[in-house]
Order: structure tokens, then sequence, then C-alpha cells
């Protein structure tokens, strides 16, 4: 990585949609704390340094403060919201209570058009404010370049030393030039490039895994999952045969998964593949389990054993590859109180012991999840795998309500291998976040034929969601539901009754369980 943005993270909610908002102009990006030493970024020979909004006020008892010497490194800094408030601190401006909060939409109007950062956009602009302090006098060397009805000083900028400081939020969508503003910023300001593509990643991933890994062996639990499958292909590309895949059949995996998997890595991409038949186990140690935190517990402990147990008859391997992503290993800074780096607990496969003595590679660890989606598709990997839908850990068996059971299994299989084959139909299954089956312990009375039944029944669930915090329930066509409903109960045997889920999260969760 040639060029790169460093973003100063002071705990804004929005510092990795900045991330992601430069990333989307072809320039890498890293979200680091707010302390880092400032011969820490020299080292890294950024172009630019953006500092991330907050909620603190720069005058606070224990107010997030960066190291003085980011000022003087001789690269273009962009401060956002509370980064404004840093300029002040440090260069001599003047931070004070607003009379009134600004929050919410507010036109930006451009004083003085011939800032860098407003290049080719018009006078007036929407943008989003989140503030409560303001400046109420600028630096010495600034200048104020817009304002908004609230603020003199919305947008600032000393040209000669490349310093720029806003008011509002160029990275949220309500801003909706504010892609244009960072693209001004990293393009026309820290005059970047636009390398940052999945193709030249790939380069560079390679390199990289190579230079780590050596002549060693590594090993990979992989789950047929988006993140271990695009993990597989890369750490493949890199290291070939050093690699080995281990895959886990539990008993209540997807419709035909393991024979995807075993197709897909094992045929296709000639990926060593270890196959872990362990559905027995797992479906013997659930049985007569219906607490759904004792499932998941149970189904964690055991693969755990069956993933140990498997490392063993794989050979010596120094390394255990996981798919960790960019937004496990950020630092974070909490809200309110002393801010501390906070590193999030990575993904470990499974929650492995640590007794399990591999040193750790994460091929991942600075994309984002649709920057996943797109390396996968550069790998050759087939749309089906790259855009699948989420699907829990625990698998089948938290969409089975009560005891799971290999019938049950064989139930839910087959309702859910229709949900996703008519979803993929009526092209909704690559726009929407989930789409699935559950299987209810309710029986209920029908009529098949001349027969009266006394069946299971099957309930149809479809959310939109961003992230998986929160999700709305998807209004499917009348037409689609008919035929998930009928096509179920026709071909599915043990099933006389489906239902449609319409609740949203919160209050309901996206699982059954």
């Amino acid at each position: 990585m040639n060029e790169q943005i460093v973003i100063l993270d002071f705990g804004s909610q929005y510092t990795q949609v900045i991330a992601r908002r430069i990333r989307e102009c072809n320039v890498y990006s890293t979200i680091l704390h707010f302390n880092t030493p400032a011969a820490t970024i020299a080292a890294l020979k950024p172009s630019g340094i953006i500092l991330s909004g907050g909620p603190s006020s720069v005058y606070a008892k224990h107010a997030p403060l960066p190291d003085k010497g980011i000022f003087e490194l001789g690269v273009p800094v962009l401060g956002i919201c509370y980064g404004v408030q840093i300029f002040a601190h440090f260069l001599g401006g003047k931070v004070e209570k607003g009379l009134k909060r600004e929050y919410g939409k507010g036109t930006l109007t451009v004083k003085n058009p011939s800032c860098a950062l407003f290049a080719k956009l018009p006078k007036e602009l929407q943008v989003w404010n989140s503030h409560g302090d303001k400046l109420t006098k600028i630096p010495k060397g600034f200048k104020a370049v817009a304002a908004t009805e609230n603020s003199e000083f919305a947008a600032i900028e000393n040209r000669a030393r490349k310093f720029f400081g806003l008011q509002f939020h160029p990275e949220v969508v309500h801003t909706p030039r504010g892609r244009e503003v960072y693209a001004n910023f990293v393009h026309g300001v820290c005059e970047c490039g636009r390398n940052w593509t999945m193709r030249n990643y790939v380069e560079q991933a390679v390199e990289e895994i190579r230079a780590q890994v050596g002549t060693e062996r590594v090993i990979l639990g992989l789950s047929g999952g988006v993140d271990s499958s695009v993990a597989a292909a890369l750490l493949h590309k890199a290291i070939g045969d050093q690699l080995t895949c281990i895959f886990v059949n539990n008993g209540v995996l997807r419709a035909r998964e393991a024979e995807v998997v075993q197709e897909v890595f094992g045929r296709n991409f000639k990926i060593k593949l270890q196959y872990e038949e362990s559905s027995k186990l797992f479906l013997s140690r659930l049985k007569g389990v219906t607490d759904p935190e004792r499932k998941r517990k149970i189904i964690g402990r055991t693969f755990i054993e069956v993933f140990q147990a498997a490392t063993k008859r794989a050979g010596k391997a120094k390394f255990l590859a996981q798919g960790t992503l960019y937004p496990d290993v950020i630092e974070s800074v909490p809200i309110g109180g002393n801010p501390a780096a906070l590193i999030k607990s990575h993904h470990n496969v499974g929650g492995l012991p640590k007794n399990m003595k591999f040193a750790l590679v994460e091929p991942l660890k600075c994309l984002f999840k649709d920057e996943v989606r797109q390396l996968g598709l550069e790998l050759g990997l087939p749309k089906e795998i790259v855009w699948r839908q989420p699907f829990p850990g625990p698998g089948l068996a938290v969409r089975i309500l009560g005891e799971v059971t290999p019938s049950r299994c064989e139930i839910l299989r087959n309702a859910d291998a229709i949900v996703v084959e008519e979803m993929k139909l009526s092209g909704l299954y690559y726009k929407i976040w989930q789409s699935f089956a559950v299987l209810l312990p309710v029986r209920s009375v029908g009529v098949m034929g001349d027969e009266r039944t006394y069946e299971y029944t099957i309930a149809i669930r479809a959310v939109e969601s961003q992230d998986g915090m929160t999700a709305d329930w998807v209004k499917l066509p009348y037409d689609i539901l008919e035929k998930l409903a009928s096509r179920i109960i026709n071909e599915v045997k043990g099933v006389n009754r489906c239902v449609f889920d319409i609740t949203s999260k919160p209050p309901g969760t996206i699982e059954w369980e």
C-alpha cells in the first residue's frame, strides 16, 4: 500500500463510515487510536490524516487529544466536527457551547468556492450536523470558507498548510454530496491516485501471506460461509498445498452444504480439504435438549473437540488462519469516561481454547465485508458462495424450536432449500439480508387429499438489514408467499401449514432462538 489515509478515532459512531468513504475513492484507509504517537503515524508515510468526530468536548477533563506532532508531519489534515475543536485547541482558536445544538439536516453555503474541498460542487449543499459545541474563533492562519444557519465557521481552511476543518459530517448519507468532499480531499489535496482495488490487493496480500508463513503449514476451519471461503481461496493462491482446510459436518447444515464445499474447494480449486463427518456425534449430544442456550453450548464445545482432533490428524502446522474482518480488530474508543484502547475480541473459530498452540494468519483483517465479497469474485469464487446470506454458527439447531432430531433436521433442511430456491428465482435473494425457514414445535390439523393430517408448521422469515443489529421484515409479494407455502406443504413430508413472520428487530430477533 503506497498511498493511504490515516484516520484518528475520537469515538465517533461514524469513524468506520469515514474509512469506507475513503476506500470508495479507491484509496486505502486505516483507523488508528486517537493518541497514536506522531512518529508511528509518520512511519506509515500517510498521504493525509483525518481527525474523526466524537462525543467529547475538547475542554472536558478527560478529553481525547492527539499527539500535537501530527501537525508537524507536513501532510494534509482534515478535521471533522470534534476534529475542528482539535485544531482550535492546538493552533489557537476557540470553541464554546452553542446557544442551540445543531443536529440534523442543514444548508451549507460555500463562501469561497476556490477551497479545494468544494471543487466542482454547488454553492449550497445539504449537510448533516451533529454537535453542541461550536467554533467561535478560528485559529491563526485559517479562513472561513463556508457557513451554515448556526455557524459562520462551518468549514475552515489553512491553505498554506493544507489543513481543513468541517463542522458537519460528509460521510453520512444525509450529506448527499459528501463523498465528493472526501474525493476532493484525497485526490485534489492529498494527490492520491486510485490504486486501492481488489486486483491490486490480491497481489499485495499474496506477498504478505508468503512473507509471514514462509514454508510452514497453515490450517483453516472452513465453514462454507463468505469469510472463511474467501480466506481459503486467498491463502491457497498464496501458499497452495501448504494450506489444509478442515470442514466439520455437524449435522445441522443447510441442504447440500457439505457437497457444495467439497465440490467448490476440493474438486474445483484443488484445495487440500479434510472432511470431518460428525453429524451423529453432534445430534446424539443434542438429543432431548430444548433450551436454545444449551444447544449453542453443546454445539460449540463439540466443535472444539472435533476440530482439535482433526488438527492433530492434519499433521504438524504452525499457523491457524481465521477470517477476521477489519471491524473486528479496529481499536474502539468508548464514549464517556476516560477513553482507552479497547480491541474487540477476534472471532476465533468456534471459540478455540488457548492451549491450541498456533500463530494466527488473518488475511482479511484489513477488509470490510463488502470488500471481502469483491475479493471473493476477484479470486474466482462462485456468486452463490460470495453473496450467500448469513447463517448462524449453531446452524439449523437454532431454527428448530424444541428438540433437534435427524427427522426434524431433514424437514427443515428441505423446507429451507425451497425458500432459498424461490427467493433466488424471484431475484430477491441477493437483495435482502436473510430469508429462511423455521420449524415450529406446533402440530395442527390439515386436510391433504381425502385424509386428515396432523403435521408440523413452518414459519418463513425474510428481513432487510445493514448489519444485523436492527432489521425490518420484508413485504414479500403475495405470489411469492403463495408459491413458498404451496411448494413447502406439497413437497416437504411432515408439514401441512405455513406462516409468515412479520416481526422486526427490535422487538424480536432475526433468528427465532
